[in-house]
């Protein structure tokens, strides 16, 4: 079974709402997941990221591969950590 770590939408018309999920491959966007790894909302100002970047990375080293989408906002969440910091 390969794994892959992908967005999956909620929410109504117009007011999407992402639950970042490990699920298998071959499953629709919204079918049975894995694992729920945190929560994306790009309707609030600012923009809500939330991921249990443990679980995540668990989940990388044991072969799953993140979408795109999930790549780029992991960046965009160590980036923050990093600023953070200093």
């Amino acid at each position: 079974m390969s794994v892959s770590i992908r967005l999956s939408r909620l929410g109504g018309k117009k007011k999407p709402f992402y639950r970042i999920i490990a699920v298998d491959k071959r499953k629709k966007r919204d079918g049975d997941c894995l694992e729920r790894l945190g929560h994306y909302d790009p309707t609030r100002t600012p923009v809500e990221i939330v991921m249990d970047v443990e679980k995540i990375n668990r989940w990388i080293a044991n072969g799953a591969q993140c979408s795109e989408t999930v790549a780029s906002l992991m960046k965009k969440v160590a980036a923050k950590a990093k600023k953070a910091e200093a």
